[in-house]
């Protein structure tokens, strides 16, 4: 059967925008859910200054998607807009971490074109149910419409709803003590797409304050594992490029890269180490 003018149209202009075609016969699907889903590791840039230009390079190193960080940084909401329009033509998914689990901070993310939101403090049954509630739309959820903006990113012809519904990744934060009680129930809430640890808050959260290879802390990190593997959520973590293969061993597959900054002194380091020039040791440095 032959498409309509309309669709035709349609299916050009997302060509220019480089977003991929939906069609009964072929639906796009977030890669990152994807390859999380065949069992593939990913990781993402943490982005903790506002800069576009940042982002356009994360897509062109080959990460899979950018952690917008707004929980730990000053960056604004239309900062966080630029940075998710910079990301058009290109297959980086752009992901953000509010700053508290609620669901308005979650609703302005996604209208400004997230394709993820990371709630920081899921600290019980209720804020992982809050944090899924808030990412859909009725009757899933109680995500309010307002798709205007979202869809001058994400144009999906066959309806931005139903697109959200299935694209949007809800990535909860355990780094409490209180969450690790409780990491049966909150893994089993349908609809939570990653459990993520935040190692070094779980470790304060103990009262050991940074020290992650302690062994409670290590213990508490096996639990997240193991209920990830039981209910088939996947599991990730902060990670540096040394750790990578350990992790994914152990049965992590999402991984929060250090932030650019990070990495800007780790390239920056040797350089100036060649020709005597002081300066702080990366290595020393907080990894955001």
């Amino acid at each position: 059967m032959e498409m309509k003018t309309a669709e035709i149209l349609i299916a050009l202009s997302m060509v220019v925008l480089g977003v991929p075609i939906l069609s009964a016969q072929s639906q796009w699907e977030n890669p990152v859910k994807r390859s999380l889903r065949e069992g593939k590791p990913v990781v993402g840039l943490t982005v903790s200054i506002p800069s576009p230009d940042v982002v356009v390079q994360a897509a062109s190193l080959g990460f899979d998607f950018v952690w917008i960080e707004t929980e730990h940084s000053p960056t604004t909401l239309e900062s966080v807009r630029n940075m998710i329009l910079a990301t058009k033509g290109e297959k980086l998914v752009p992901i953000v971490r509010v700053p508290v689990n609620e669901m308005w901070t979650a609703k302005r993310a996604m209208d400004a074109g997230a394709l993820g939101v990371v709630f920081p403090f899921t600290n019980n049954v209720t804020l992982a149910r809050q944090a899924v509630n808030a990412c859909k739309y009725p009757p899933l959820g109680d995500r309010g419409s307002g798709p205007g903006l979202p869809t001058l990113r994400w144009p999906a012809p066959g309806g931005y709803a139903d697109f959200a519904d299935n694209n949007i990744m809800v990535i909860v934060i355990i780094e409490r003590k209180e969450a690790i009680d409780q990491i049966d129930e909150i893994a089993a809430v349908p609809g939570i797409d990653v459990l993520f640890i935040g190692p070094n808050d779980l470790s304060y959260s103990y009262g050991k304050r940074g020290n992650q290879k302690d062994p409670e802390v290590v213990a508490a990190i096996a639990k997240v594992v193991a209920a990830g593997k039981k209910h088939n959520v996947p599991v990730g973590r902060t990670a540096n490029a040394s750790d990578i293969a350990g992790y994914v061993k152990e049965g992590f597959l999402f991984f929060q890269a250090p932030s650019e900054l990070v990495m800007m002194g780790v390239g920056a380091r040797p350089l100036l180490d060649a020709i005597g020039k002081q300066g702080v040791d990366p290595k020393t440095r907080p990894m955001y």
